[in-house]
């Protein structure tokens, strides 16, 4: 629960910021707290996840031009690329490189037979891919208001993430293998 709420601490902290102030405030609030999360990693000793260098990469990029050009609209896309961009590497490994990547994070951890394993890292690369084209509704559609998509962004997305974790629980369950190559029945 520590680590859940330390990779949510950049999120935390845009809600708040924007609940005080507006959107480039809460965007230069967000860009300082994915700073400050590296380099508090890197003091502690621990290694570095890949998703911390990416949220970081992302985050600067687009809360960089949101508050260069002063237009909301690039921090808006923010979730999305990230959405998009781990969705795509998902999809991408398996299809064409044959490697599935949720096997190799979980793999160590639990056994299933190969489809299982296509199915549950398409299922997540498709989810990603869903995500980040509601954010881009909620963002952009014009019947949402930035104030709503701020909560969607911190609340709705969040909610589908879990929803989607249940869900994948449920289905793993049924599909995790009792013994080494036995399925369950």
């Amino acid at each position: 629960m520590k680590k859940f709420l330390f990779d949510l601490f950049p999120l935390i902290l845009f809600f708040a910021a924007y609940k005080f102030a507006d959107i480039y405030v809460a965007t230069g609030v967000a860009m300082a707290a994915a700073i400050l999360q590296i380099l508090w990693i890197k003091f502690t000793g621990k290694p570095i996840e890949g998703m911390h260098w990416i949220n970081l990469g992302v985050i600067v990029v687009f809360g960089g031009a949101t508050l260069w050009f002063k237009d909301d609209t690039f921090i808006k896309w923010k979730p999305t690329m990230l959405y998009w961009l781990f969705g795509g590497v998902l999809l991408i490994s398996q299809l064409f490189l044959g490697r599935n990547l949720m096997q190799k994070l979980l793999g160590d951890k639990i056994s299933m037979a190969t489809a299982a394993w296509n199915r549950l890292n398409l299922s997540w690369a498709l989810f990603f891919i869903a995500a980040g084209a509601i954010n881009l509704f909620v963002a952009f559609s014009g019947y949402f208001t930035t104030d709503q998509w701020v909560n969607f962004k911190v609340f709705g997305l969040m909610g589908l993430l879990i929803a989607f974790v249940i869900g994948q629980s449920v289905w793993l369950g049924k599909h995790i293998d009792t013994k080494e190559g036995e399925p369950k029945p």
